[in-house]
């Protein structure tokens, strides 16, 4: 199954694409600050619809709203993830949401690792290229890993 892993945002977009045990693409997409926020939706929705026509990914896997202290922020972000999911659902991609607490127990066992626990194992979890990656990179491999686990048939299903 490839999967599209999506860690969402209008400033930067982590873009993972997975398969099997390899990483076949990932980046960390930027908008420009200095244009104006359509602008900039407009650019992710773009950069999406290039990444699957490209990747041609059976499913989606996007880091669910984590609300924080910034509400204008979070809406911004909101209005982001809207624009990924409806570049997935014009091609039928099936989406699935997962929470930090869910992506952080996928990847590394626990709900509480904080960010190097999760980097240090990622290159453990699936092969990587030697580049370097952006903290946005490894926030969408690990989205697209825990939906690889959450599909899994050895991963426990809830019941």
């Amino acid at each position: 199954m490839r999967i599209l892993g999506i860690d969402p945002g209008y400033d930067r977009v982590g873009i993972a694409v997975i398969e099997g045990k390899t990483l076949l693409h990932s980046e960390c997409f930027s908008t420009s600050p200095k244009d104006e926020f359509h602008v900039r939706l407009k650019e992710v929705g773009q950069r999406i619809h290039q990444v699957i026509a490209e990747f041609s990914p059976d499913t989606m896997a996007l880091e669910s709203l984590f609300i924080t202290k910034n509400q204008k922020t979070a809406m911004k972000v909101a209005e982001a993830r809207g624009v990924i999911s409806y570049e997935a659902s014009l091609k039928n991609i099936p989406i699935h949401e997962f929470s930090p607490p869910q992506i952080k127990v996928a990847v590394t066992g626990h709900g509480g690792s904080d960010k190097t626990a999760i980097i240090k194992m990622i290159p453990l979890l699936i092969k990587m290229p030697s580049k370097k990656a952006f903290d946005d990179e490894y926030d969408a491999i690990a989205v697209a890993l825990t939906c690889q686990a959450h599909t899994s048939k050895s991963f426990p299903q809830p019941k």
